[in-house]
């Protein structure tokens, strides 16, 4: 049950996460959206901040242990920077 804040002042990223509906479980890395859509559709969107996300044309009812393996090995070929902008080979020269 949301809580209301006395004051402006009150309000902090740790309290706004805290209030949300899955505040218990870790934050998501990898967001696998079916059917073809390439949107997450106002859903999880803080949960979702520094996700992986992605995307199979296979419908939900359709997709196979194959599919899941295809979306692990996109995500640990991922580089996880969580937010940290990459580096360009010209800047490291620099």
């Amino acid at each position: 049950m949301l809580k209301r804040c006395a004051t402006a002042g009150d309000i902090s990223e740790s309290r706004f996460a805290s209030e949300l509906a899955l505040a218990e479980l870790p934050p998501a890395e990898l967001l696998i959206r079916t059917g073809g859509e390439y949107r997450v559709s106002n859903f999880l969107l803080w949960d979702l901040a520094y996700a992986e996300l992605y995307f199979s044309s296979r419908l939900w009812p359709d997709f196979t242990v194959a599919d899941l393996e295809e979306a692990l090995a996109f995500f640990a070929s991922r580089e996880r920077r969580f937010g940290t902008p990459r580096r360009h080979p010209a800047a490291a020269k620099a």
